[in-house]
């Protein structure tokens, strides 16, 4: 009933945040007299706010239409190449009409980025992707809300994800991709890479892990000591609730997106309830940065959707309880995932100083599980200062990380048969650039 009574709460509060966002508008209308009243700043905040907080909040968009790559302003479009009931691949397809530009896209690394499929959209890479169009042909795993696909189409569980990662990997070409998995996708692109290892397939050129909990023993968090101090039972029977009509996937077994936010903010209430105080203030002085600012990041923050519970249920066993994969105990489809196996893949490993979600070491584990790989084709780089979301967005992504991730792309590269040296990336920020964008004649 839990899910039906957050969708009640949903409907009941519609009326009151379009009256609240009708109110601020009301109130910061030059054309209206109450506008002009002493109290008017302070009431149009308020209900803004009031707005902000009641409001339900869909799937944003990347909105990523032209980025600087190579000196010149590329044009970006949107690309469906696979599409697969819970996951579409979707490809950053660069145009430019400069002929040496075009030479220079042709021959920038592939980057397969799989986002974290854990409650919140892939838009949250916005930022990562963002960076990475300067160099490189990206594409992302696009998560699909488990509330919208039909009962008819099957469940999905952890092994059904490790089999989507490797299909995409054989899509794209492994031969030179590069694969970047952020937080929770660690693990299953661990678990794909290695069972593609073991079965004599094409691995990919390198294989960039941050933030994931590939050993969640190491420094556990919160995150995983309440996966831990619960049995597997209790999540099957407290956190697992039944779509409800009219979504399409009513019926489906879900651990609701909602559950996992209100887990997020009661993490850190202060901080979020600081913020939204901010907010208010920053409305009282008219301060458009600082509020763009916060409405930017809570759209995407509290846009959340709904995972399978096949999915949910095996991985708080597989990854969080039994910790198979350290253990050397995780089985796909009746096959033992052997890191070991993996020899011709780079393997790069990133954490963050003050990362509150997946502890030091956690993703480190991965340069012992993987003991065949040469060490001059490992290495680990830890963020100093960046907490969890840190290490994929924002100003230390941009300056610090990015630039460690595309070196280690280039080093490994192929080039006539060999291993090519990195070439310099500067520490900037990587911005959408606002120019016009360019005739797309040809692409890349």
């Amino acid at each position: 009933m839990l899910y039906q009574y957050q969708e009640f709460q949903k409907a009941l509060l519609q009326p009151l945040t379009a009256w609240a966002q009708a109110t601020a508008k009301t109130f910061v209308n030059p054309s209206n007299p109450l506008s002009l009243t002493p109290s008017a700043t302070r009431i149009a905040a308020g209900y803004e706010l009031l707005y902000r907080i009641g409001k339900e909040y869909e799937k944003p968009e990347f909105r990523i239409k032209n980025v600087m790559a190579h000196g010149k302003s590329v044009a970006i479009n949107e690309l469906t190449i696979v599409d697969k009931p819970f996951c579409k691949l979707i490809r950053f397809k660069r145009y430019s009409d400069d002929v040496k530009v075009i030479q220079k896209l042709k021959t920038d690394p592939v980057v397969l980025v799989v986002a974290p499929l854990s409650g919140h959209h892939s838009t949250l890479l916005r930022d990562t992707v963002t960076a990475l169009l300067k160099d490189h042909k990206v594409y992302i795993t696009d998560w699909v809300d488990a509330r919208l696909v039909p009962l008819e189409d099957g469940t999905f569980s952890l092994d059904d994800y490790v089999h989507y990662i490797q299909e995409f990997i054989r899509v794209i070409g492994a031969k030179d991709l590069n694969v970047i998995s952020v937080c929770q996708p660690t693990v299953p692109v661990m678990g794909a890479v290695s069972l593609m290892a073991s079965a004599g397939e094409v691995t990919p050129r390198t294989m960039i892990m941050m933030g994931g909990p590939i050993d969640a023993r190491k420094s556990p968090t919160v995150v995983n000591s309440t996966a831990t101090n619960k049995s597997f039972e209790w999540f099957e029977n407290n956190v697992i609730f039944a779509v409800p009509p009219p979504h399409p996937g009513a019926g489906r077994r879900v651990y609701p997106g909602f559950l996992q936010h209100k887990g997020f903010v009661a993490m850190n209430p202060d901080r979020h309830a600081q913020s939204h105080w901010d907010f208010f203030q920053d409305l009282l002085k008219g301060d458009k940065g600082d509020t763009q600012a916060h409405i930017k990041f809570y759209d995407e923050y509290n846009a959340v959707i709904d995972m399978d519970a096949a999915y949910y249920l095996d991985t708080i066993k597989t990854v969080f309880q039994d910790h198979s994969l350290p253990t050397g105990k995780w089985v796909v489809d009746g096959k033992l995932v052997k890191p070991q196996d993996i020899t011709n893949t780079a393997l790069l490993t990133i954490e963050g100083e003050l990362d509150d979600i997946s502890g030091s070491g956690q993703t480190r584990a991965a340069h012992a599980l993987c003991k065949n790989i040469p060490e001059r084709k490992k290495k680990h780089y830890e963020a100093k200062g960046a907490g969890h979301y840190g290490i994929f967005s924002g100003t230390r992504w941009r300056e610090m990380i990015y630039p460690e991730i595309s070196q280690f792309i280039r080093k490994h590269a192929i080039k006539g048969g060999k291993e090519v040296a990195a070439r310099p990336v500067a520490k900037k920020s990587a911005r959408n650039s606002t120019a016009k964008q360019p005739v797309a004649k040809k692409n890349a």
